[in-house]
């Protein structure tokens, strides 16, 4: 089994104005973890559909509580967001590209479809009346990349050394 390198867990008022708070403090936590400026983007992108899902779909006009916890394991980032709102009649159809259930608040229906091309893994338990929990995971690349252009720079400073040597050793002959 994987061992638990961090976690964090956030909780705030199902108000549009948290929504932003939410991504940055995710994207803040991630950061550890060294990654891209893409990945970051997808991140904080992903967390903002689920968000805003949460607080117009799930709760509506009613206030609730919006559950965020992070998990880092090895190079993986594990985000929940929760809900306690009304749930989703069907998560299928929910899915689906273009369906939206707020038609007149101009929704565009693409949050799911966002989240699901921008993450690794997405699955989305819901249960009537009780509310929903989005698991979305994405395994951070660039570690490997940092260490490839770690050892690279190394290369060429050694490199670099070792000519200025051989200049200095002709200049002294």
């Amino acid at each position: 089994m994987n061992d638990l390198n961090n976690e964090m867990k956030l909780e705030f008022i199902s108000k549009s104005n948290n929504e932003a708070f939410a991504r940055i403090t995710v994207a803040a936590f991630v950061a550890q973890l060294d990654p891209t400026i893409e990945e970051l983007a997808d991140i904080k992108t992903a967390v903002s559909e689920a968000v805003t899902n949460a607080i117009i779909h799930g709760y509506e006009d009613k206030k609730g509580i919006v559950k965020i916890k992070c998990q880092i394991i090895e190079d993986n980032v594990i985000i929940e967001i929760a809900d306690n709102g009304k749930g989703i009649e069907n998560v299928e159809l929910a899915k689906q590209p273009l369906f939206t259930t707020k038609p007149n608040l101009e929704r565009s229906g693409m949050g799911f479809t966002i989240m699901e091309s921008f993450m690794d893994e997405l699955s989305i338990e819901s249960i009537i009346g009780l509310g929903t929990k989005i698991t979305m995971k994405k395994k951070i690349k660039s570690n490997i990349k940092s260490d490839i252009e770690t050892h690279i720079i190394d290369d060429i400073q050694i490199n670099n050394e070792d000519d200025i040597k051989d200049e200095e050793a002709e200049i002294i002959n």
